[in-house]
């Protein structure tokens, strides 16, 4: 990394290009991404980034059905969040380990591990397994995350990151279109299971195309000069802390009885010093919002998680108030990865660069209209495209912000410390999205969300179910966070 960096000093945000309209060659004839030096890579960090994005999307479809069938729509928050638990340690290792060692380990050992929850998860027979396997599957992801991030700051230049990120961004576009459709034809024709257990198919051309290049481009140390450090035990006993503090949050908040108030007061003891201690896992002014890296971290867990809680319930809110097919109500979603990518394409043309920061405050009030709109279609009289149309202009400001984080990182941290501060901002994203969706999980669960999918037959057949209120206080609540997050926005710049 230190070598792509000295090569490139003299390059400026201010003239370097971005287009990713031409993703193989910039003006001046230099070459992009998919130039001969970056072909590889860039083709396969993009795959596997396409296989977590067929993930998202197919599953989130087929989750509906998963949770009826199992006799599991009470725990239906769990399913997501439990994903984001385990993915919290996954990324503390894989900051370590990326540092130490280079990402290529990380990478390859969290792909393998997504592909065996997603198998663990297609063949549960009870609710319980299958949210063992989401687990697994979230280990694995916190893993190829972080491991992702590191890779581009080693191998890319600095003017290439945008490029390379919205290369990411857009490659959710067509999982966006095609999933949803795909997975609610298979979950309908052939069951919700073929889901899971066909997606780990995609796992072997990510792993053959991305890893050669990978140990060839940025493998190993850093500084492969300087003594390569033992893991740091402090942090991985943090990261258990906060994996198991977030685990035991969300119980609490599915389990509404007084006895879940211990488990709840333990996870807080748990959870508070490893976010929020002196020598906790994120950067230090995290939640005071101080200027730089921490409002960058912080800005980075308020979008994901807002977002991410809130659309975790919108399939089952239109299949189960609206009397939509899983396959309709997953396609309302699917406008979203095309916005999604345009804001990351607009993030990364070289004009935004001065106005980065504006731009990032203007999404998150994208994001906060989004989300304030959707539940307007418990409404009977609200058409169902208001849901379409709301998270597409959402995703747009996602796009915007998602990318123009990463970008800001990579750009605060010193080359020795990417791995672990792309670990923080992985950490805030999959913690806030922990902490929220048990908090909207909770708030559902006590309104009687548990006892939606019991209706489903009535549904499917044109009458909406009764517990409105129940997805209201999901939404609007994480409408109100995505707003805060636009005023941690005009904070990360530093004075």
């Amino acid at each position: 990394m230190s070598a792509l960096e000295s090569a490139d000093a003299d390059v400026t945000p201010s003239d370097a290009v971005t287009d990713v309209a031409d993703l193989t060659v910039e003006s001046g004839g230099n070459p992009g991404v998919l130039g001969k030096t970056h072909r590889a890579l860039s083709i396969g960090t993009i795959a596997v980034v396409l296989l977590i994005a067929f993930e998202a999307t197919a599953v989130g479809t087929a989750m509906p059905v998963a949770a009826r069938e199992l006799d599991g729509v009470s725990l239906y928050a769990f399913a997501f969040s439990a994903y984001f638990t385990t993915s919290l340690f996954g990324m503390v290792v894989a900051g370590q380990w990326a540092d130490r060692r280079g990402p290529l380990g990380a990478l390859a050992v969290g792909i393998s591990a997504f592909g065996a929850g997603l198998l663990l998860s297609g063949t549960a027979v009870n609710m319980w397994t299958f949210i063992g396997g989401r687990a697994v599957q979230g280990l694995g992801g916190g893993l190829v995350i972080v491991a992702l991030y590191v890779v581009v700051g080693r191998a890319y230049p600095e003017h290439m990151r945008p490029a390379i990120m919205a290369a990411y961004a857009a490659s959710w576009v067509v999982p966006s279109v095609v999933g949803p459709l795909a997975a609610g034809t298979v979950t309908e024709h052939l069951g919700w299971r073929w889901v899971f257990v066909g997606i780990p198919a995609l796992i072997v051309f990510p792993l053959a195309l991305a890893l050669p290049a990978i140990r060839r481009m940025a493998s190993g140390p850093a500084d492969p000069e300087a003594p390569v450090k033992a893991f740091g035990r402090r942090r991985i006993r943090l990261a258990l802390m906060i994996s198991l503090g977030a685990g035991l949050l969300q119980y609490a908040g599915q389990d509404l009885r007084p006895l879940s108030l211990l488990p709840a007061v333990a996870g807080a003891a748990l959870l508070v010093p490893a976010v929020a201690g002196r020598r906790a896992l994120l950067p230090r002014g995290t939640y005071r919002a101080v200027r730089g890296l921490p409002s960058v971290v912080l800005l980075r867990g308020m979008a994901a998680g807002s977002f991410i809680a809130a659309e975790s319930f919108v399939p089952l809110m239109l299949v189960t108030q609206r009397g939509m097919s899983t396959t309709m109500a997953g396609l309302s979603l699917a406008a979203g990865g095309g916005t999604w990518a345009l804001g990351s394409y607009v993030q990364a043309r070289p004009w935004a660069e001065p106005y980065r920061e504006r731009l990032m405050v203007v999404g998150m009030l994208m994001v906060a209209a989004a989300i304030a709109a959707a539940p307007s279609v418990l409404v009977s009289w609200v058409p169902v495209w208001v849901v379409a149309v709301a998270w597409g202009v959402g995703c747009f400001g996602m796009g915007m912000v998602i990318a123009s984080t990463s970008v800001l990182l990579l750009k605060l941290s010193a080359p020795e410390e990417a791995g672990t501060n792309s670990a923080a901002l992985q950490i805030s994203d999959g913690l806030s999205n922990v902490l929220l969706l048990a908090g909207g999980g909770a708030a559902f669960a006590a309104l009687g969300g548990g006892s939606v999918g019991g209706a489903h037959d009535a549904v499917t057949e044109g009458a909406a179910t009764g517990h409105p209120g129940a997805f209201a206080v999901v939404f609007l609540p994480m409408a109100v966070v995505a707003a805060a997050g636009a005023w941690v926005g005009v904070r990360l710049r530093e004075r």
